[in-house]
């Protein structure tokens, strides 16, 4: 690839290079003109900040941040904000570049963007980490807007920490600007479906995939690594509609139930605490569950199951491990979950792999709905969002699954093709070296 580098945390950078890889088919695939392979193959704004902190102890942290607009060619950058101690430019850029094509993908008027801050969350007092969400919005306000940029959340930020950067935006610009943010609580112009949105999005694409094979949802097991806020919201979603949820993990370890377990019994026992101490972050695991076995995160990867489902971090399933996936389906819920080499294991064994440009686009489109609302006034039911993103992403899905069968390539490589295209042509109007 004849792009720089995004940054010079080096031992990072094989994510990104990982991810813009698999472009290159997509261009010879498309026959991109050259103005496009130029644009898409590096970020156009990369913005690295410091956020100064003040503990409760007194002592002063700076944490390093970033904001990345990686294409805006279609609209204002859109993409969420993480926390995490592994968190760097790289990533972030990464992350950034998935937005712009997931956006693509499903046909939204959004550009991709990323934010994050190299933090452990979990080991900040509330007021810590009100005070880093404030203060890293004050750092990145001046490419934050309605029109610009609109984060949301992402892993370990949620309403909570969506309201108190609002709230701050709107102090810096003096005025209501409910638009600028997405993802914050519904007494702040928050969407109703939105905290659901993207395990909803998945299982819909999820149905999708099981109804062109003739499976039926009873019929089909499902394991789940990472049990977060979109893990649960699938499991707990996937099971209403009849699919057998055996196994969950996080963090700290998995269970495996071969009869099924209740993804919402499990949530309650893994979030108890948070709730008896008003914590935003919970520091219990699913191994709180009685009555279930014990494995390891790993171990979970390989279990004999219909769906393997994604919904951790990046990189989980990789030339390594892929040949020990035995799923018939690995469903991609977090973001970059499966590397490009994993990719063509699983491909070689006769595994499908559906997308994270695809599955897990409910979130950024109920986060479209958001800023619709918050534009206009005119606030929504839940059933009305709710009906709204199935349509979205139905027509989408459809489409991207059509192409894939059409020309006989994969699902990551009909969606790459469905997104990009449309990238590739609004680039191309923009005007190229044949009109100039």
């Amino acid at each position: 690839m004849n792009a720089p580098e995004p940054g010079n945390d080096a031992a990072a950078t094989d994510l990104f290079d990982d991810a813009r890889s698999r472009l290159e088919d997509i261009f010879r695939r498309l026959d991109v003109e050259e103005d496009v392979r130029e644009r898409l193959l590096r970020p156009a704004t990369a913005l690295q900040v410091s956020v100064p902190v003040r503990m409760d102890d007194g002592r002063l942290r700076v944490f390093d941040g970033w904001r990345v607009h990686y294409n805006t060619i279609l609209g204002p950058a859109k993409g969420g904000i993480r926390f995490h101690p592994q968190v760097n430019r790289t990533e972030v850029t990464t992350l950034a570049f998935w937005m712009t094509v997931k956006c693509a993908v499903v046909g939204l008027p959004f550009g991709g963007g990323k934010g994050g801050v190299q933090v452990d969350p979990k080991t900040l007092s509330p007021l810590e980490l009100e005070r880093l969400s404030r203060g890293y919005m004050r750092a990145i306000a001046d490419v934050v807007g309605p029109d610009r940029d609109i984060p949301a959340p992402d892993v370990n930020t949620n309403e909570t920490v969506m309201g108190w950067m609002a709230d701050e935006y709107d102090a810096i610009v003096r005025a209501q600007v409910p638009a600028a943010i997405t993802g914050k609580p519904v007494e702040l112009g928050g969407s109703r479906g939105r905290v659901a949105a993207t395990g909803r999005g998945a299982l819909q694409v999820l149905d999708l995939w099981a109804e062109r094979e003739g499976r039926e949802p009873a019929e089909l097991t499902v394991a789940v690594q990472g049990f977060g806020n979109a893990g649960y919201h699938f499991a707990r979603l996937a099971r209403e509609r009849g699919y057998r949820i055996v196994a969950v993990s996080d963090s700290q370890g998995a269970i495996y139930n071969a009869d099924g377990l209740e993804p919402g019994a499990v949530w309650e026992h893994k979030t108890r605490e948070r709730e008896l101490r008003g914590m935003v972050y919970c520091e219990e695991s699913v191994l709180c569950e009685e009555d279930v076995e014990q494995l390891s995160p790993e171990t979970l990867l390989a279990l004999d199951v219909d769906v393997l489902a994604l919904a951790a971090l990046e990189d989980q399933v990789h030339a390594d491990n892929a040949g020990d996936v035995r799923a018939d389906v690995v469903l991609e819920i977090a973001n970059g979950p499966v590397t490009s080499e994993g990719d063509r294991v699983l491909d070689g064994r006769g595994i499908t792999v559906l997308p994270d440009v695809l599955v897990n686009a409910g979130g950024v489109i109920v986060s479209w709905l958001e800023w619709i609302q918050n534009r206009t006034g005119d606030y929504w039911d839940e059933e009305t969002v709710n009906a709204r993103l199935a349509e979205r992403l139905g027509r989408e899905a459809e489409a991207v699954l059509d192409l894939a069968a059409r020309e006989g390539v994969s699902a990551r490589t009909g969606a790459y093709l469905h997104g990009i295209g449309r990238l590739a042509a609004a680039i191309t109007r923009r005007g190229n070296r044949q009109e100039a």
